[in-house]
């Protein structure tokens, strides 16, 4: 606990833990983010006007951009664990497919899926380890190093499992990635102690201990965050059974 007494918001990006009195009323208007995100929009905007469908992922992503690093939800991650695994978990199994499926449909028809699988893997778990964990506290760069990796391998990985011609090799890869996922939120569920103490004075005002709150997070990441790379592979394995089903026919 003396490391938690210690810990400083000070440079944390999305500030200071906030309570459930002031929650809703902080919000991250930081220009430089703002500015990238109406950047991204016009962009958008721009190059997929002729393609309605492209377009319509483009924005829900755009828009999950924003619930994420602009509403709320960017503070109450300082205070809740359980809300920054959240956060992770959308940033990597749902607004990283809506970018894939934005992107031109032939782009990852040749992306090599052990990579991706092993790049993603060891950032997920780097990430949470508990000193390079608390260390995207302590300065914004850092902060969005953590973002950015994140994001960026999972969008790598989610061009394989989405677009590689090998079924077969994508669905397996996909439930590596599922597997590896739930491990690492059965071990935060499992856990005997909290281990991430910028969050340990945090917790209460939320009705939770600091333990509660990473069982959550294990939970959350175990469970619910697995269920769109489930639901690839399965829609993988179908593919498959039709292809071999069609010489029969």
């Amino acid at each position: 606990m003396d490391t938690a007494s210690a810990f400083s918001f000070a440079s944390s990006y999305c500030g200071f833990p906030p309570t459930p009195s002031t929650i809703w009323g902080r919000w991250n208007f930081d220009p430089v983010l703002l500015a990238v995100l109406a950047a991204a929009a016009l962009a958008a905007g721009l190059l997929l006007r002729g393609d309605r469908v492209r377009l319509v992922w483009a924005t829900l992503a755009w828009f999950l951009a924003v619930v994420l690093f602009v509403s709320p939800v960017c503070a109450l991650s300082v205070a809740l664990f359980s809300v920054r695994v959240t956060h992770h978990m959308i940033l990597m199994v749902i607004l990283a497919p809506l970018v894939v499926l934005a992107l031109p449909r032939h782009w990852g028809r040749r992306a090599p899926l052990l990579p991706a699988l092993v790049v993603s893997t060891a950032l997920l778990w780097l990430w949470h380890l508990p000193l390079a964990y608390a260390s995207a506290f302590e300065h914004p760069a850092l902060y969005w190093a953590m973002q950015a990796s994140l994001s960026g391998s999972a969008v790598w990985l989610w061009l394989g499992i989405l677009r590689n011609p090998r079924t077969g090799v994508a669905s397996l890869t996909a439930l590596a990635s599922a597997m590896q996922m739930g491990f690492l939120g059965a071990l935060l569920v499992f856990a005997p102690e909290p281990i991430y103490w910028p969050h340990f004075g945090q917790t209460l005002a939320f009705g939770m201990s600091p333990l509660e709150d990473q069982q959550l997070a294990g939970l959350i990441m175990w469970v619910p965050a697995n269920i769109p790379l489930l639901f690839v592979v399965l829609w993988r394995l179908v593919s498959v059974l039709r292809l071999e089903g069609e010489p029969a026919r």
